[in-house]
């Protein structure tokens, strides 16, 4: 063979080898690429699909806790800042579940500064082989209303235990006085205020359980506000002829409100029943009614015993009571104000409070007001002194 020849072989196996040697590194690139590629974790599109519309607080964790996909709940919330999970709980929870793929679920209290804390739960499961997902539901309202419900389970099983027990000793007495007519009249007397009592609290407690969710009216209509004024000075003019009260109405009539007649009258007369039970003997009580931009104010100003000022904001709580030790003469349940502010929301509405203790109280009912075609309203300076019947 000849050195042409050769050298020409020569530098075709170079020209081989070298190609080899391209083609080997390119193929060992792309197989790093694709081993690359491989080892990073990545979110499924149809799980970053859901997760996209979830309304419930969301997170994608890799094996390095890194947050890899989040819903926007989960930011609100506070869970995640960036691509890292903020509750140690949560991460702790999502530890145990990578290390044995056991779901897990649990009840989780969240504290951020400056804000009230968040009752929980959090169900985290594996997602593959590496992910693992946490889905995390805010139950602070549910647990909120839970509260509130066994307050007033226990409110009310107390308030009942008190006319149920003096009309238990009551009925003791009369039978122990037998042959005294007087004392059998005078404990039969007392026994019918008890039951009077404990009739007025069933029905407050029946009518604030159907207000309380305080959702908006089905089928709200005209309610004449002069008609709800008159039968709820009606329904207090026993009492106010008992303590020689004058309740005066006046102001614009004619004038209608837009919801249900039952509640509104409720909240009226709640307001009216509040004002002659704390006011002294020879006083007196005043209803007015105007229009203010949009709305129906009805104002019920009384010259009791007023409010003191760190008080106002819990008056309308249930059951609560500015002076406990009067509520015994009184009658009152601690209920009426809870029902006028409830009435309120229900309608759209508020109920607003003016007092100083000592001189009397303003309560304010303010509903949306109706406008039909009758005439504009009149005003009226009609004044009457409750009599008994």
């Amino acid at each position: 063979m000849d050195s042409t020849t050769q050298a020409f072989l020569a530098a075709l196996l170079g020209a081989v080898v070298a190609a080899s040697a391209v083609i080997a590194w390119h193929i060992s690139e792309t197989q790093q690429r694709h081993v690359t590629m491989v080892e990073e974790p990545v979110v499924p599109p149809e799980v970053a699909t859901v997760l996209s519309v979830l309304r419930s607080s969301a997170v994608v964790v890799d094996d390095d806790d890194t947050v890899l996909k989040a819903s926007a709940p989960a930011y609100a919330l506070g869970l995640v800042r960036g691509t890292a999970l903020l509750s140690a709980e949560l991460a702790d929870l999502v530890h145990q579940v990578r290390r044995d793929g056991q779901i897990r679920e649990t009840e989780l209290v969240m504290n951020r500064p400056g804000v009230p804390p968040r009752h929980v739960t959090a169900r985290v499961a594996p997602l593959g082989s590496r992910l693992v997902l946490a889905l995390v539901e805010d139950r602070t309202r549910e647990r909120r209303v839970e509260a509130v419900r066994r307050d007033f389970v226990a409110n009310v099983s107390h308030e009942l235990k008190t006319p149920v027990g003096a009309i238990r000793l009551l009925a003791d007495a009369v039978a122990d006085a037998a042959d005294d007519p007087e004392a059998i009249r005078r404990f039969a007397g007392r026994m019918v205020t008890e039951s009077d009592r404990l009739t007025q609290l069933v029905l407050q407690i029946i009518e604030l359980s159907r207000l309380q969710g305080d959702e908006p009216l089905e089928a709200p209509e005209a309610v004449d506000v002069d008609e709800v004024i008159t039968t709820a000075v009606d329904t207090s003019a026993i009492d106010a002829a008992k303590k020689d009260i004058t309740v005066r109405t006046g102001g614009s009539s004619g004038l209608q409100v837009f919801g249900n007649e039952e509640q509104v009258l409720a909240a009226v007369a709640n307001l009216i029943s509040n004002a002659v039970a704390y006011s002294d003997p020879g006083a007196s009580v005043s209803v007015t009614t105007k229009a203010e931009h949009g709305s129906v104010e009805i104002s019920v100003v009384d010259q009791g015993i007023g409010i003191p000022q760190n008080e106002i904001d819990r008056i309308f709580e249930r059951f609560y009571r500015v002076d406990p030790a009067r509520h015994r003469s009184t009658g009152g349940t601690g209920l009426g104000l809870s029902i006028v502010k409830h009435v309120a929301a229900t309608h759209g509405g508020e109920v607003r409070v003016w007092s100083i203790e000592g001189q009397g109280s303003t309560f304010t009912l303010s509903l949306p007001q109706h406008l039909s075609s009758r005439s504009a309203p009149l005003v009226s300076t009609a004044s009457t002194k409750e009599e008994g019947p």
